[in-house]
């Protein structure tokens, strides 16, 4: 879909680029590439939570082989596909950190990446279907909780979280999350956007298809989906797809650069020939054709794209249509 200045299209969106503090890259790595890895839980069966959550980590243990930074699993994961007796998790839902969910902590803290525990948690009288966000010390670094609820689930007496989505900070951008049927309602991934969400991971019950891809390039920022079922996937910005589980694979892993800016090609592609002369292969320009979008993006640690924005009056598509709509609501004469 896309043909490129100079190279392939790449995955994500500098929101954020002016204040996000750059952290020091690793070997073979630029300071702002992230490594992402996500989970189907199709295949796997226990007779309880806790077994369950053993069987999803020995799964990623398998993609810590690719030493990410984010590991997403499906929603509700510790209570799906579970044979025999169902428990109910209104019985054991507690708070974020629980012994059912220690030992995702741990798996967190052993290999120093980002962990989204998707599960039910209860804060006072109320049960949430929650992500659990756990950061590289294996602490809880915050929880989201599912605002749109399935009528089986609001009948199970489960509590919507506040209509607002939270942004988490992350050392390797902003995270945001929404879970399965959020994606039914924009509301809440344009909330996200405008929160300067750079990743949003999306654990769900089902695969969702092209509805992924559709929210990566509505919104600009890279997706995660993992599933209880069919394709968990990880797409860029532009909507492609970067990685995704199969029948071979149960796991996916993607790196995904955040060094990027997201333009409207016009009219800014009259500068791109002075880019690509003075910064060269330190910088990367992707065009899509048809759509008219741009995507520049820094492949050196000496670049900031934040910088070259300002350089060449290059406008992020964002502040561009926020510029246009302006105008359009200026009062006409006559």
């Amino acid at each position: 879909m896309a043909t490129g200045l100079a190279g392939a299209a790449g995955p994500a969106l500098a929101r954020g680029a002016e204040t996000a503090p750059a952290p020091a890259a690793t070997a073979g790595k630029l300071p702002r590439e992230v490594t992402i890895a996500t989970v189907c839980q199709e295949g796997l069966v226990a007779d309880s939570p806790r077994r369950m959550i053993g069987a999803l980590l020995r799964r990623c243990e398998e993609a810590a082989t690719q030493r990410p930074d984010l590991v997403v699993l499906p929603e509700a994961c510790p209570f799906a596909n579970l044979s025999g007796d169902h428990v109910r998790a209104a019985e054991i839902a507690g708070p974020a950190l629980t012994p059912l969910s220690e030992p995702v902590a741990a798996f967190a803290a052993e290999h120093e990446c980002y962990v989204v525990l998707p599960t039910f948690t209860r804060h006072g009288s109320k049960l949430h279907n929650t992500a659990v966000l756990f950061d590289r010390s294996g602490a809880v670094a915050g929880e989201y909780h599912k605002i749109r609820l399935t009528p089986n689930e609001i009948a199970g007496g489960r509590s919507p979280g506040p209509p607002t989505p939270p942004v988490f900070d992350c050392d390797f951008g902003k995270l945001g999350v929404q879970i399965c049927f959020d994606i039914e309602w924009l509301d809440g991934w344009r909330a996200l956007r405008d929160g300067g969400a750079e990743v949003v991971v999306w654990p769900s019950a089902f695969a969702g298809g092209q509805l992924v891809n559709t929210m990566a390039y509505l919104h600009r920022y890279v997706m995660v989906s993992s599933t209880r079922k069919d394709t968990s996937k990880i797409c860029d910005v532009d909507g492609s797809e970067l990685a995704a589980t199969s029948r071979w694979n149960r796991w996916a892993c993607a790196t995904v650069n955040l060094e990027k800016a997201f333009l409207h090609t016009w009219p800014f592609v009259r500068r791109f020939d002075e880019v690509l002369a003075k910064y060269g292969p330190a910088v990367r320009i992707t065009n899509h054709a048809e759509e008219e979008w741009s995507i520049l993006e820094s492949r050196s640690a000496e670049v900031r794209i934040a910088d070259v924005l300002r350089e060449f009056e290059l406008e992020p598509i964002d502040d561009y249509l926020a510029g246009a709509e302006r105008l359009q609501n200026l009062p006409t004469a006559g």
